[in-house]
């Protein structure tokens, strides 16, 4: 864990590591990611099938062997308790109407009365959404990209999933009846991800895949775009904690480790005003790592990609924060209403000492899929808006044609376009 003061010369190349990490990682799965998607695109389900024995220990004769039915569904509510399913529904709830409340609809505008313009917003017709496993059981990823696609009006949603041995979680199976999931399959990795973007014989090709995964899958998300939409391209999970000396520091500890848990590529990282603070929390994160489940992990990624800084201002707390652009942005100050606007780049913001990042990762309401890396500059959460498309309307009259006509032309020209400004000048001469 680095312990550094943001002032001291040679921070930014202190720093670089844990900016760059997975990078290199990145770079050398890209051939074998190739090997696979070519191989998924020649063979089809042939392919899938014989990617899922090697990787994933699944025995099945068949792809459509690897399609969950409604009886294992059925069979996975027997298994997970009330009090479970009671949390999940609950969280499927309260994540629907947050993203009820971002749903656009079709418009027209008629404020010239010989022009009417809009756009349509158009649900797509099927989605892939990826569901990771492997380390840990995810039925939150289902949730949130599930609900958003079902609140869109999505007309198909597709899952898969990495099921080692050929076992979902049933909670994960759970989560997917309540979200509205349509077809749940047993594949993972790139392979899941190139059947998806091309179809095979079994697997239906989508319109667009979401959801985050490893780097054989964030690998393959990047290189079947354009084929397929993405959401984006999710990295190593992230936290950053602004703070100013207030609040406990067994909290922040906490907070700290609960992304350091996620990976050993995972980021946590403490930003703050008072030395004391900072040296406090360093103690409690070495004490709570100790009685942690994963540990071995979450010491894994503190260790390697952990960091305490201390800054002499807010202001330049702030600044790293925008500089940095962080997945998970906890703002843990006195008064976290009176920074929030000089935040820029955050995919998630989490206001004050009483709420953890946990808390939005489950239930709050907005989505957890966020942007990684500092590419929270330029990408947003998963929305409804990722499961829609927008198409513009225009509609001229006779007089709006007449009225804009001779600008058209005019334009068309200056770009050296006859045949467009044709397209405009035929129909006024035949007016005239």
């Amino acid at each position: 864990m680095l312990f550094l003061d943001i002032n001291d010369s040679g921070f930014d190349q202190k720093f670089s590591a844990i900016l760059s990490r997975g990078e290199e990682s990145g770079r050398d799965v890209e051939q074998v990611v190739l090997d696979i998607i070519a191989d998924v695109r020649a063979r089809g389900d042939n392919a899938v099938l014989e990617l899922s024995r090697r990787f994933d220990r699944v025995e099945a004769v068949s792809v459509a062997d690897l399609e969950v039915t409604a009886a294992e569904i059925e069979a996975a509510f027997a298994l997970v308790s009330a009090d479970d399913i009671a949390a999940l529904r609950l969280a499927v709830a309260r994540v629907t109407r947050f993203h009820e409340k971002q749903k656009q609809q079709t418009w027209l505008s008629t404020e010239e009365p010989d022009i009417m313009l809009g756009q349509k917003v158009t649900p797509l017709t099927r989605v892939g959404i990826y569901v990771p496993g492997g380390k840990a059981s995810y039925p939150s990823s289902v949730i949130m990209n599930a609900v958003p696609a079902r609140v869109a009006g999505v007309g198909e949603i597709i899952m898969v999933a990495p099921a080692p041995g050929g076992e979902i979680s049933p909670h994960v199976l759970v989560a997917a009846s309540l979200s509205g999931v349509d077809r749940i399959f047993r594949i993972g990795g790139a392979q899941a991800v190139a059947a998806l973007a091309y179809g095979t014989a079994t697997i239906p090709r989508v319109d667009k895949i979401t959801g985050p995964g490893n780097i054989y899958v964030a690998t393959a998300k990047k290189l079947v775009f354009g084929q397929v939409g993405i959401d984006m391209i999710a990295g190593p999970s992230e936290i950053l904690v602004i703070n100013d000396g207030s609040g406990n520091p067994a909290h922040i500890a906490a907070d700290l480790l609960s992304q350091a848990e996620h990976d050993e590529l995972a980021s946590s990282i403490l930003i703050t005003t008072d030395r004391a603070f900072a040296e406090k929390v360093a103690v409690e994160v070495e004490h709570q790592l100790t009685s942690l489940s994963r540990e071995t992990i979450a010491r894994a990624s503190w260790e390697k990609y952990g960091a305490i800084i201390v800054a002499d201002t807010l202001a330049e707390v702030i600044a790293f924060s925008n500089r940095i652009a962080p997945e998970h942005l906890e703002l843990a100050v006195e008064d976290p209403f009176a920074i929030l606007s000089q935040i820029t780049n955050a995919g998630a913001i989490f206001m004050g000492h009483w709420t953890p990042e946990a808390a939005g990762d489950y239930l709050a309401g907005p989505n957890h899929t966020l942007p990684t890396g500092g590419t929270s500059r330029f990408f947003s959460p998963l929305s409804v808006d990722d499961f829609v498309k927008k198409s513009s309307i225009v509609y001229l009259s006779q007089g709006g044609l007449e009225r804009l006509g001779k600008d058209i032309v005019r334009i068309a020209a200056l770009e050296g376009l006859e045949a467009h400004g044709r397209s405009v000048s035929v129909r006024l001469e035949k007016i005239a």
